[in-house]
């Protein structure tokens, strides 16, 4: 069954490809040692899952990260001074490496929330794991205690500094770009849920963490925090809760119990703020819109009163159409209940059902007004509700 009742049958079936050889994570406890020792001989060595890289995911040629030495490092970066961003795990710089390739070099602080046990978790993660949807983890730096992580450049940034706090020079998103960012955010986890092997929890979503290509490509960054799902008959992962407050499932903030569904609330946050321009939490709102998810539940109920969820930036460009359908979407992800929430795969085909629905000047001239949500909500409770009971 498909996610909206106007979504053609089968339509999903067409658009996800299957992956035959689903990169099969282990641990490697030789990570930490191995690194250090090469760096220490100032040369640079591979570490390789030994997989073919993922059919159809446009993602790397290979699944190697180089192994680069702390003097590199300080060359590319010359002494790193050109700070692009900083986060919980430390800053980031801007670098060229002996290629001419530009790159982001990212430092881990000592002293900081993230330390060397999530350091191994990233390198590991993104040299087995390969998606044109995930960011590319180019090498890693071990030497003594230093710590840095190697990417591909991307050139536009995070998603939070298109969406907030603008410049007044700095044109907002656009409908049809913002729908272009979820649908590839959308089918990043939706390779790290269903085609990843184990199942990987993303565990840290949100739009600081979502980084843009120059054409607005996104791909999931920081997978320090990232855990192996739930196999076999387990129905969760206990852990301590992370993550970044406003974006985390009630759920598992309240039990540290880690499900696949704790992504898709997070994702539902996102998806939020690419609607309404709003951050997940601000306080710099007056009370009662502090929380952008209390702030939003008592429009999900009436329709007549979605257009108050659209970011006043978009002055009306939006297919008004998909805006309901894009809200009907986001309160299903938000849902209290995980089990009620979809799984990504149909988050994915509604999304791309919206994207062929795109903006135009004369989208809205029209007379016709948009179908009830109501219908298009219940389709996809039920439908999700029955996939997602597995879990």
């Amino acid at each position: 069954m498909s996610c909206f009742g106007c979504v053609p049958s089968g339509r999903k079936e067409a658009k996800r490809s299957k992956i035959e050889d689903s990169a099969r994570i282990r641990p490697n406890p030789r990570l930490s040692a191995e690194s250090s020792s090469a760096s220490s001989r100032g040369g640079r060595s591979s570490v390789s899952n030994g997989k073919k890289k993922e059919s159809g995911t446009g993602g790397r040629k290979s699944g190697t990260a180089q192994c680069f030495n702390f003097r590199d490092m300080a060359i590319a970066s010359r002494n790193f001074r050109d700070l692009i961003g900083e986060g919980g795990f430390g800053k980031v710089y801007k670098g060229r490496l002996d290629s001419g390739e530009v790159v982001a070099i990212k430092q881990l602080n000592r002293d900081g929330l993230q330390g060397n046990q999530e350091f191994i978790v990233e390198v590991l993660m993104l040299s087995l794991l390969h998606h044109s949807n995930l960011v590319n983890l180019l090498g890693y730096c071990a030497e003594g205690d230093q710590r840095l992580l190697v990417y591909e450049y991307m050139q536009m940034g995070s998603l939070e500094d298109h969406l907030f706090d603008l410049q007044p020079d700095q044109e907002p998103l656009g409908w049809n770009t913002r729908i272009k960012i979820a649908i590839g955010a959308a089918r990043g986890l939706e390779y790290l849920h269903d085609k990843a092997d184990p199942p990987v929890i993303y565990r840290d979503l949100k739009s600081a963490n979502i980084l843009l290509d120059k054409d607005f490509n996104p791909k999931l960054s920081d997978f320090g925090l990232a855990k192996l799902g739930p196999v076999g008959d387990n129905t969760h992962v206990s852990t301590r809760v992370m993550g970044t407050y406003g974006y985390c499932a009630p759920e598992y903030a309240m039990s540290g119990k880690l499900t696949l569904k704790s992504d898709i609330y997070s994702f539902g946050v996102v998806m939020l703020e690419l609607i309404s321009g709003r951050k997940a939490i601000d306080s710099s709102r007056k009370a009662g819109e502090q929380n952008l998810i209390a702030w939003a539940r008592p429009f999900f109920r009436d329709r007549r009163k979605f257009s108050h969820l659209a970011d006043p930036l978009l002055q009306g460009c939006y297919p008004v159409r998909c805006l309901h359908h894009a809200i009907a979407v986001t309160a299903m992800c938000l849902q209290e209940q995980p089990n009620f929430r979809p799984i990504m795969g149909d988050v994915v085909a509604a999304l791309e059902y919206l994207a062929s629905q795109p903006y135009t000047s004369e989208t809205n001239s029209g007379k016709r007004s948009p179908p009830s949500t109501k219908q298009a909500v219940g389709t996809f409770s039920r439908d999700s509700s029955r996939k997602g009971s597995s879990l």
